[in-house]
């Protein structure tokens, strides 16, 4: 296991995420000394630093002695990611977690589960009971540590809250802890970012102007601009990409060239014009004859990736310097409130949704694409009403 910790612990941890380390380790150690299972909730919204945790608590249970750690995660985007960070030697400890228990834990295993907010708990859409697969995994380990933001549930068959877990705890006899994640590394360090997409993407209420000097937040007039501006970045030697809703169809063939399916036409200069780009690429491996399109897990930080629109699937556990995100028509402002139009989405789960049970996961979804960018982010609205509102809110991008 040596490689695999060596790898994670070229991840450097910033203030309080070591502190947070150090609880977490506190706790595992505290739960094994008792002898009894525990479950440790780590909670934090995006950019407070849970993966990189995660992953240095992986380098330092290797370490100990019957230590039989694994870190999962239900994202298969960030579990390769991941892997290819640690090497394909030591793919065994880091596992995607879906529908069942990953073979090799056992009762002396840490079990690290990352984005816990997406594990698929629900197949039945009933929120009744504890998750059966999470609880199995749960019973199997020593100690359990779930990161989780209830806020990044995106899908009416997943999610998992603070108060569950602790209720499992207390109904099990299992030991439990709580650490709150509080300080912001990702958007420029700027808590005042975070704090303010937090207060856009509520349901309804006034949102104060953008008034923050921290990082770089402009309204797109067109996707021509944002698509100018992703280039330039990229042009530049820095990571940018374009995200939006799933509001438009995605039939491209497995294999490239890919469809350019995400179009948006408005007025220009000249009368009408279109602006078109493919979602990014369907499948987990890379076409030997499209080196320019980079596979599914990868189109955030492969070359090529600012050619194709991502979607909250492939965005989601990941970041990159500069982040464009599209606001498509399944969710609207309509005076005070946001309103819902499942009828525009093309995302299947959620498309039949009634539209208020639909609103918390539209919420959701943009809240963190919103949230993808180290340096900065522009907005865009395809809708009219929406764009004029952000407009009161955020300054324009500069032409």
């Amino acid at each position: 296991m040596g490689q695999a910790h060596a790898h994670c612990d070229e991840v450097t941890l910033i203030g309080d995420q070591d502190l947070a380390r150090q609880e977490i380790l506190h706790a595992v150690q505290a739960a094994r000394a008792r002898g009894i299972k525990s479950i440790v909730a780590v909670t934090g919204g995006p950019g407070t630093g849970k993966t990189v945790i995660a992953c240095r608590l992986l380098a330092d249970l290797c370490r100990q002695p019957h230590g039989n750690p694994r870190l999962l995660s239900p994202s298969g985007t960030l579990t390769r990611q991941l892997r290819r960070t640690v090497g394909d030697s030591f793919r065994g400890l880091i596992t995607t977690f879906l529908n069942n228990v990953p073979a090799g834990i056992t009762h002396d295993s840490v079990v690290l589960l990352d984005e816990a907010h997406r594990a698929r708990t629900y197949p039945d859409h009933q929120h009744s009971a504890f998750p059966t697969t999470l609880g199995k995994l749960i019973d199997q380990a020593a100690v359990t540590v779930v990161f989780l933001d209830e806020r990044q549930t995106v899908r009416p068959t997943e999610g998992l809250t603070l108060q569950q877990l602790r209720q499992h705890a207390q109904h099990r006899g299992f030991s439990f802890a709580h650490i709150d994640l509080t300080s912001q590394f990702r958007c420029n360090g700027s808590r005042a970012y975070q704090q303010w997409i937090d207060q856009l993407f509520e349901p309804a209420g006034t949102v104060p102007t953008w008034q923050g000097t921290d990082y770089d937040l402009a309204l797109a007039a067109h996707p021509e601009q944002l698509d100018h501006w992703v280039t330039e970045h990229t042009r530049n030697g820095v990571t940018a990409r374009i995200t939006a809703g799933f509001c438009w169809p995605w039939d491209s063939p497995p294999t490239p060239p890919l469809l350019p399916e995400v179009t948006i036409t408005g007025e220009g200069p000249n009368g009408p014009r279109t602006w078109a780009r493919p979602w990014n690429s369907r499948t987990d491996t890379q076409h030997a004859d499209h080196p320019d399109v980079p596979a599914r897990p990868y189109w955030a930080t492969d070359t090529g990736g600012h050619e194709q629109v991502g979607c909250i699937y492939t965005a989601q556990g990941m970041e990159y310097a500069y982040n464009a995100v599209i606001i498509g028509e399944d969710l609207v402002r309509r005076g005070d409130q946001w309103v819902a139009q499942p009828e525009e989405s093309h995302d299947s789960p959620l498309r039949g949704l009634p539209p208020q049970r639909y609103l918390k996961y539209a919420l959701n979804t943009y809240r963190v694409l919103a949230t993808r960018g180290t340096r900065g982010t522009r907005l865009y609205s395809t809708d009219a009403i929406t764009q004029n509102y952000l407009q009161t809110l955020i300054h324009p991008q500069d032409l």
